[in-house]
């Protein structure tokens, strides 16, 4: 039996883009291409590809996932290595449910009159959360390898203490494009074009993207559902308004 790219592609939640990507660089070609172009998996061919997004979902590049497939290890063998780096992940998640469970307990009981609530302990809010690569960002990791290189060496010089400044700075320029989309302020309004601009310039001190690259830093918060969800848990549609503000700055100012 054989199903098609749409249909692996709804079954495995991994897009036809990425599909196609996948079979260019060798890593999951199709069992065959039928006369009208389009690509068909076998059922060795999904088995490769949960073996592949068990290795993404543990961070693994994908280099390292092709020569892992090419080695031809005992398949059993290396998914139960994966088995056991997921329990691992598991124990991280109940963790961050628990700290989202403490979060929710805390804003209930503090909250007064105003609605404004008073955390007793702010480190809390982010026990169980790690620095995690997604899928759009590796594919950026493959357009651009120098430059993601570049990136991984700033983020992994930095000290626990400005990792933390950093990603607070990250949180509060999130929630002033929030605002701005609140208040129906265009994309191309000055002042949120200049927020945009505080966005480029904090993606420079990792690395300096041209009018495409950061184009596609802007489809990734849209297109990967991690990304996606973090900006919409602070308001729905916020990952479209800033990629749309984000494509006019790259158009105005990096073209």
């Amino acid at each position: 039996m054989a199903w098609s790219i749409a249909e692996v592609a709804r079954m495995s939640g991994v897009t036809s883009r990425t599909l196609r990507h996948y079979d260019e660089i060798g890593l999951l070609p199709p069992a065959w291409i039928g006369s009208n172009g389009h690509r068909y998996y076998e059922q060795a061919d999904l088995l490769r590809l949960q073996q592949i997004l068990l290795m993404r979902e543990l961070d693994v590049g994908l280099r390292e996932i092709r020569a892992v497939l090419e080695s031809q290890a005992d398949q059993v063998a290396v998914l139960r290595e994966h088995h056991q780096r997921l329990l691992v992940e598991r124990d991280r998640l109940e963790t961050l449910a628990r700290t989202v469970g403490r979060t929710i307990a805390e804003l209930e009981e503090g909250k007064d009159d105003n609605d404004m609530v008073k955390i007793n302990r702010p480190e809390n809010l982010f026990e169980g959360f790690e620095p995690s690569r997604t899928e759009a960002e590796a594919e950026v990791q493959e357009r651009w390898p120098a430059e993601w290189e570049q990136s991984r060496q700033v983020v992994e010089s930095m000290s626990a203490e400005e990792t933390e400044r950093w990603q607070r700075e990250v949180t509060a320029q999130m929630i002033r494009f929030a605002e701005f989309m609140a208040a129906g302020t265009p994309v191309a309004d000055p002042a949120v074009q200049a927020e945009v601009d505080a966005h480029y310039q904090g993606v420079c001190r990792f690395w300096t993207p041209c009018a495409d690259a950061y184009k596609g830093v802007g489809q990734t918060y849209v297109d990967d559902p991690q990304m996606r969800a973090n900006f919409d848990k602070i308001a729905d549609g916020l990952a479209l308004y800033q990629r749309d503000a984000m494509v006019f700055y790259a158009d105005a100012r990096l073209s």
